[in-house]
């Protein structure tokens, strides 16, 4: 009997690791799906934050980032680029590092109605617009402009987007309390990813190489024939 394992992926849409994660997951499982195996795979996003108190309109994120992460240190910062930029180039992603970093609030608002309204695939696209839009194009996280930018990009018409995003309070109890259970969970750092699995569940913290997904799938796979 086929089996869906749902893999669950908490993120925050300013972390860099995250990104890269969902990346070299995306080609881990499509490694694996080439293979027909007798399991299906339903990618699902839940909402962390790592900057709570940010405002929505936001700060330098270069300023931030050398401020909170390397003690104000131009080296350490330099060196932290250059990192970010090689393992960026190896995934498929061209970081950068001006614009903003803000409150994520509303681009979790974002991410999870639609994901509820129209499906894991959907939301999956608005993930990748959003981490385009910020680590890419120095977008500000979560603007009126970057969310509908990420609602398109997902096949959503600004006519359905629009007024939801406009409505601050919509679903931002839900998206609290998803961040809570997280909480509860004793997820305090992302990326985390669960894999769901027929016998017991399968957990990886950090941003793992695609060989290191790949496995995961496979063994997911293994306990589940």
């Amino acid at each position: 009997m086929a089996y869906d394992s749902q893999i669950s992926f908490t993120l925050d849409t300013i972390c860099p690791w995250t990104a890269l994660a969902r990346k070299r997951l995306l080609k881990a499982l499509d490694q694996v799906r080439a293979q027909n195996p007798p399991v299906t795979f339903t990618l699902k996003y839940f909402p962390y934050q790592l900057y709570p108190e940010a405002s929505k309109e936001g700060e330098s994120k270069f300023e931030w980032y050398k401020k909170t992460k390397y003690n104000d240190s131009d080296e350490q910062m330099q060196k932290y680029m250059m990192l970010m930029t090689s393992y960026g180039n190896d995934a498929g992603i061209d970081f950068k590092f001006g614009g903003e970093v803000a409150n994520t609030l509303d681009a979790h608002r974002l991410i999870q109605h639609f994901q509820e309204e129209k499906g894991t695939e959907v939301a999956n696209k608005i993930v990748g617009s959003l981490y385009s839009q910020y680590f890419e194009n120095e977008k500000h996280p979560s603007s009126r402009e970057t969310l509908l930018q990420a609602a398109a990009d997902a096949g959503i018409s600004e006519k359905e987007a629009g007024p939801f995003i406009d409505d601050e309070y919509e679903g931002l109890m839900d998206v609290k309390m998803l961040i809570q259970e997280q909480a509860g969970n004793d997820i305090d750092a992302v990326p985390h990813i669960n894999f769901e699995g027929r016998k017991r569940d399968f957990t990886l913290l950090g941003a793992k190489e695609v060989d290191d997904y790949v496995k995961t799938l496979q063994q997911v796979i293994k306990e589940c024939s």
